[in-house]
């Protein structure tokens, strides 16, 4: 689940908002990124690969907050690994990029986002009914 939005690290480029399949992250009053919905997080990963300034810390924990702090991500050395370790963006030419192992993950955050609407779906047509 998501953690922490590193905000000195961020630079306000939205590509990570744009990734999330679940609308999870926002581009706040400052034009960084924050954390909207972190109960929906997936864990799903793409906020991380997406992120060029390493800003983003996700912990593996998918059912529950864990409530990894900022200097907790920081210290953790784990900054940047998924994406590196991926072989994305400037990792590319020192990494073979193992994207392709996502596609189980990619499946999954897809299902439960198409579940999640349909929730929020039929939670507004109740309201709406009564």
């Amino acid at each position: 689940m998501i953690e922490v939005v590193i905000e000195d690290r961020c630079s306000g480029c939205g590509d990570c908002v744009e990734a999330c399949p679940s609308d999870v992250l926002a581009l706040g009053e400052g034009g960084k990124a924050v954390i909207a919905a972190q109960a929906d997080c997936q864990t799903c990963l793409l906020c991380e690969l997406y992120c060029p300034a390493d800003a983003l810390f996700v912990w593996p924990e998918t059912e529950r907050v864990a409530g990894v702090t900022a200097q907790q991500a920081l210290a953790s050395g784990q900054l940047g690994a998924f994406r590196r370790d991926h072989g994305w963006g400037e990792h590319a030419a020192n990494r073979t990029n193992q994207h392709w192992r996502m596609g189980a993950i990619f499946e999954r955050a897809r299902l439960q986002a198409i579940e999640l609407a349909a929730a929020k779906a039929a939670r507004t047509e109740e309201g709406s009914s009564t």
